[in-house]
């Protein structure tokens, strides 16, 4: 289906033996640095510095409907003012203060697009008609409220694409005339040898000449397990060495690597994604022609200016213009609280209305860290003996399946031996002396005859990543390591399935026996060894079959389906930050209940905005209806906005109580 790394070697051409400090870890992309699976220093307490300001912002939204309210209209203060100040200074006003908004209106007029503000700026005008400057300030004020609030909470999408830029390899230690130079990135030619040390990015796209090397590159391919790399292997700009070191000969460098194709793909979904109609706009589009033709029907039957004038102030109220902006405020702020980063109104009104569920596996059905999963003891021993001679071999070593090994050992509280004459083999495993005796703990290729056992078979079947651990070149046992499901996995699919998603699909760069047994175990579909752009085709093919999809993904290869999705949610504390810029919500939390919480949140957000709209429409047709018949008075229809306003409020409010 798509462009993957060759296997392994099978005949390496040298080994690179490195003591126990030649290599510092590199640190993981998003991450503070600590081994207790720690979110970056600045997530934890991102949320609640989010929440605040938008909680504020929705205060400051009622506290200004409130001051209009009573101020304005029950206190009579637009009636001195209208009387008092002359009509050009209100004129200037308006036109000044609703120039950018009547210019928008004009620009989708043109384009023959009704919208919210198009049901505004007559009401505006119908204001301005009999004199009624104050009212038509309000509204124009209503409608920056509105577009400031949405900007508030939306989308940031240049800066993702200055962080994939951030992230990207800026040097490159290149051979020229036999001397090793360090020049930018961008002057590397195709076919220069690149030399990468350990602990260093690899800075173009290449093939391995010489060397070995463990290669994280799940952030670029979405494998869960290092690869490691050796001559005839291919390996990718942005990925880390953690241990050994190569001389690379480049085959594509810069915009042309698979790193450049991911920024590029991410600039291209932005600037491509389809317009939404959100949903005052729908109502606007069928309501104005409405209100229009009761209008003219006032004006034909009764020939009085002033009560067409007051249908339209009555039919075109500000509180359209706050109907979806005070209630999103409300979502997103009790959101906040809890843990979701939604980035703006329309994300929640697509995300009501999603139907497919794409899902990436490293990082975001899994963990992303392997676990060991089967002990297999040979030769007499227990697993217990088994698992302290591996983790003592291991327990200098810096490689993520070691860590795996020692991992399971402290679990069950084993006692660790100190190795002698350790040795690190890239691209193998390792050597040590446990007390006197030789021992090896590393995969198939260090350990040879492990691959006739029968477990070893059937390990090997189930998609798993095998230990294979000698001592005095005996096999004593094998350790299989896999990255394992999320545990609330499985009760979120469930529920997600009642919510109306019910096309789930698992994409993953990983290969097709590790994707199978996870996909198999929830039944759901799955596709393998997929590269950014074949992610980013996956989202566009649904969205050209009308669906509206929700992608979940946490690292640089899900960055693109990420912003091309309807709504793109990014596993905030573990992902990458290039994930949580490019996606629409971000999970402040490796939960994976939040995404139920989300959909929850944005269908009961949805029916608020409804409720709100279909409030301030049938309040307006007892309006209209007084009105046409000359029975409301125009200062009286203005007044009588308020009531609608009141609603909305008291409707949206109901959205900060988390059910």
């Amino acid at each position: 289906m798509s462009q993957t790394l060759p296997p392994p070697s099978a005949s390496p051409k040298r080994d690179v033996v490195l003591p126990v400090t030649a290599v510092a870890p590199a640190p993981e992309m998003g991450g503070c640095g600590c081994d207790d699976g720690c979110a970056p220093a600045d997530r934890p307490s991102g949320r609640f510095g989010f929440a605040r300001p938008v909680l504020t912002l929705f205060g400051l939204v009622v506290g200004l409907v409130l001051l209009v309210v009573v101020v304005g209209e029950w206190l009579g203060v637009f009636d001195r003012l209208t009387d008092r100040v002359p009509f050009w200074v209100g004129l200037t006003l308006v036109a000044a203060g609703g120039f950018p908004i009547f210019a928008n209106v004009a620009r989708a007029a043109w384009r023959r697009r009704v919208t919210s503000h198009t049901l505004m700026t007559v009401g505006v005008i119908a204001a301005l008609t009999v004199g009624e400057w104050p009212v038509a300030v309000v509204v124009v004020l209503f409608m920056h409220v509105a577009n400031y609030a949405e900007r508030f909470t939306t989308e940031r999408a240049r800066r993702a694409v200055r962080e994939l830029t951030a992230l990207a390899p800026s040097t490159a230690r290149v051979e020229r005339a036999g001397v090793e130079v360090d020049v930018p990135v961008e002057q590397v030619r195709v076919g220069e040898i690149v030399v990468v040390r350990p602990g260093e990015q690899v800075p173009v796209d290449g093939t391995v000449l010489s060397g070995h090397a463990t290669i994280d590159q799940a952030a670029i391919t979405g494998e869960s397990m290092p690869v490691e790399a050796g001559p005839g292997q291919g390996v990718f700009a942005a990925s880390f060495a953690r241990l050994g070191a190569l001389r690379v000969q480049a085959t594509a460098v810069g915009r042309d690597s698979t790193f450049g194709r991911v920024i590029a793909m991410v600039e291209q979904a932005e600037t491509h994604r389809a317009p939404v109609q959100r949903i005052a706009d729908k109502f606007s589009a069928y309501y104005l022609p409405v209100v229009a033709v009761v209008a003219a029907a006032t004006y034909l039957l009764s020939g009085n200016t002033l009560a067409t004038a007051a249908v339209l102030v009555v039919a075109c109220s500000c509180s359209f213009a706050m109907a979806t902006p005070v209630a999103v405020l409300a979502s997103v702020g009790a959101a906040a609280q809890r843990g979701l980063l939604i980035k703006g109104g329309r994300y929640l009104e697509l995300l009501a209305k999603a139907d497919v569920l794409l899902i990436d596996k490293t990082g975001t059905l899994t963990p992303g860290r392997p676990q060991i999963t089967d002990i297999v003891p040979l030769d007499g021993r227990t697993e217990a003996d088994l698992l302290t001679v591996a983790a003592s071999a291991e327990r200098y070593s810096e490689h993520p399946l070691a860590a795996a090994v020692r991992a399971a050992a402290a679990d069950r509280g084993l006692p660790l031996a100190e190795p002698d004459d350790f040795a690190a083999i890239p691209g193998h495993g390792v050597r040590a002396s446990i007390h006197g005796t030789p021992v090896t703990v590393g995969g198939l290729r260090m350990v040879p005859h492990a691959a006739d056992h029968p477990h070893v078979r059937q390990l090997t079947a189930a998609g798993k990543t095998l230990l294979a651990v000698t001592s005095d070149d005996q096999l004593i046992g094998v350790l299989a390591a896999a990255d394992t499901l999320r545990p609330e996995i499985e009760t979120t699919l469930t529920q997600l399935r009642r919510l109306g998603l019910t096309r789930i699909e698992v994409l993953t760069g990983d290969n097709t026996q590790t994707a199978a047994p996870l996909a198999d175990r929830l039944g759901i579909a799955y596709r393998a060894n997929l590269l950014p752009e074949d992610k980013i085709a996956v989202v566009r093919e649904y969205q050209t079959a009308g669906h509206r999809v929700v992608m979940v993904g946490d690292g640089v290869n899900d960055a693109p389906a990420l912003a091309q999705a309807d709504v793109g949610i990014a596993m905030g504390a573990a992902g990458s930050d290039i994930a949580i810029e490019a996606a629409h919500i971000a999970l402040m939390r490796d939960d994976w209940t939040l995404v139920a919480d989300a959909v929850r949140i944005a269908r009961r957000t949805a029916r608020a905005i409804r409720v709100n709209i279909g409030f301030t429409a049938g309040y307006n047709a007892l309006g209209l209806t007084l009105a046409a018949t000359g029975i409301l008075p125009v200062m009286l229809a203005a007044a009588a906005q308020s009531v609608p306003d009141l609603g909305i409020l008291a409707n949206s409010a109901r959205l900060l109580r988390h059910r």
